[in-house]
């Protein structure tokens, strides 16, 4: 019954992005510098009180430094979707999103929150902005899972700008789940407890929205870190980040990618992302 159901679940998210892309065999990025995959960490003995420099903190920040980059950078690799994006942060600062609109944009992922005390002091301009220029958007945390539980910071995330509405121009909300910008990779949790701080943080969005949050994370990082202990693929898309030329293996046990994070820099502000399938793709995903 559960692989029936699971099979069910995986056809719609299939249905709503156009289909899986193929996977790559598991290998870095072409001239990406070799880097063996990181031990299991050691719970540091006490958690940070915060973000030191949340502004320097967004979906990809640690990307192309602890994963490299396997072409040229600016230039979208060809199996990159019709569907362009991108998501930005307060790095951006207020952003021209006529420009943006006008070289091709259909969606952007903006930052929201950090951990349960940083805020993105553009989310206004950036977040209302996108969508008045006739943009899909959506909001995204930056998760800091050795600061707070998941609950918390999913609470944190809704009350400030990671709601969702039926109107067919927002996007689910997004969890950032990726290299830890302040020291250990895996911010001293288990594997285990990884899972259980993404699934606590996944239930409560769902709770107070009714969406299953967007995940954003890259295969490396997520093996590392949650050690394929839970699977997230029948209830929340993927937002893939790996800057090559081909998106790669997918995490664990995700079929498909429903965005990809391909480059840090090009035509738009911020991170390049495509939406693997067709404008109405997207908006039915916006739609739930």
């Amino acid at each position: 019954m559960r692989s029936l159901v699971r099979g069910m679940l995986r056809a719609l998210l299939a249905a709503v992005t156009g289909g899986a892309l193929c996977a790559a065999p598991a290998l870095l990025p072409a001239g990406a510098p070799a880097q063996a995959e990181p031990a299991p960490n050691a719970r540091p003995a006490a958690p940070p009180a915060g973000p030191a420099n949340p502004d320097d903190d967004h979906a990809g920040a640690q990307i192309a430094r602890r994963e490299g980059t396997g072409r040229s950078r600016g230039v979208p690799p060809p199996r990159v979707a019709r569907t362009q994006g991108l998501d930005v942060s307060s790095h951006q600062g207020n952003v021209d999103w006529a420009a943006v609109v006008a070289k091709g944009a259909a969606f952007a992922y903006v930052k929201a929150t950090e951990g349960t005390t940083y805020r993105n002091p553009f989310f206004a301009q950036q977040y209302n902005g996108s969508y008045q220029a006739g943009l899909i958007r959506g909001a995204y945390h930056f998760a800091l899972p050795n600061v707070s539980d998941g609950v918390a910071q999913a609470n944190f995330f809704v009350d400030h700008g990671g709601g969702w509405s039926p109107d067919g121009r927002t996007l689910p909300p997004a969890l950032d789940i990726e290299y830890n910008p302040y020291g250990p990779i895996c911010y001293g949790l288990s594997q285990r407890d990884m899972v259980g701080w993404i699934r606590a943080f996944s239930d409560q969005v769902h709770a107070r929205t009714g969406r299953w949050p967007t995940i954003y994370t890259s295969t490396r990082w997520w093996s590392a870190c949650t050690g394929n202990l839970g699977d997230f693929s029948d209830t929340n898309p993927l937002w893939l980040a790996r800057y090559a030329a081909d998106p790669g293996p997918m995490p664990f046990d995700w079929d498909f990618h429903t965005f990809w994070q391909y480059d840090d820099a090009g035509a738009f502000p911020g991170d390049q992302d495509s939406f693997n399938g067709s404008l109405d793709r997207l908006r039915a995903l916006a739609l739930g």
